[in-house]
């Protein structure tokens, strides 16, 4: 028999992208008003992977990522995708959007994103949201899946992740720590 156990806090990890980079800082300043301090941030990436945004944000779009200090439930993540959703229009230019924002989480063994879209790899998670499992850890580093975006199975975007999952464990170090004393 299984016994249920809680799960591991996660770290939120955020993506932004748009054609407007100039929007970054009043975003990450609503981003951290909601769900505190960035620890990690990214290099822009290109984001030329699909033309699927194309009609609704124009071309020259650009991706930056931010890990955030405080570690989260991994339930949380539904509500943190709504309140993404609320951002993006507060940012929009009437019914077109100027940056899509993408937040997940990681874990030591995985990295989900959060959905509104149902799909046959997505886990319903309540509120409407979903979880994609996007990558996994197996053998020193995140390895894509066949449905992972190819932005997120990108070098520059598994760096990151890579550099974010170190400090994640530093992270959890330092709870356990503070536990005991």
């Amino acid at each position: 028999m299984s016994r249920p156990t809680s799960p591991a806090p996660a770290k939120l990890v955020i993506g932004v992208f748009t054609a407007e980079p100039d929007l970054i800082v009043p975003v990450a300043e609503q981003l951290c008003s909601d769900f505190g301090e960035i620890d990690l941030t990214s290099n822009w990436f290109r984001f030329d992977y699909t033309d699927y945004y194309t009609p609704e944000m124009g071309t020259g779009l650009w991706r930056r990522m931010m890990a955030f200090k405080q570690l989260i439930a991994q339930d949380a993540i539904a509500g943190i995708k709504h309140a993404t959703n609320a951002i993006e229009s507060v940012f929009a230019a009437g019914e077109n959007r100027r940056v899509n924002i993408d937040p997940g989480y990681l874990l030591r063994e995985r990295f989900v994103l959060a959905t509104g879209k149902n799909f046959s790899h997505r886990i319903y998670i309540g509120d409407g949201m979903y979880a994609d499992l996007t990558l996994v850890f197996r053998k020193g580093a995140f390895r894509s899946l066949p449905w992972t975006y190819p932005d997120y199975a990108a070098r520059d975007m598994l760096d990151f992740l890579q550099r974010v999952r170190g400090k994640y464990i530093l992270d959890l170090k330092s709870a356990e720590e503070r536990h005991y004393d």
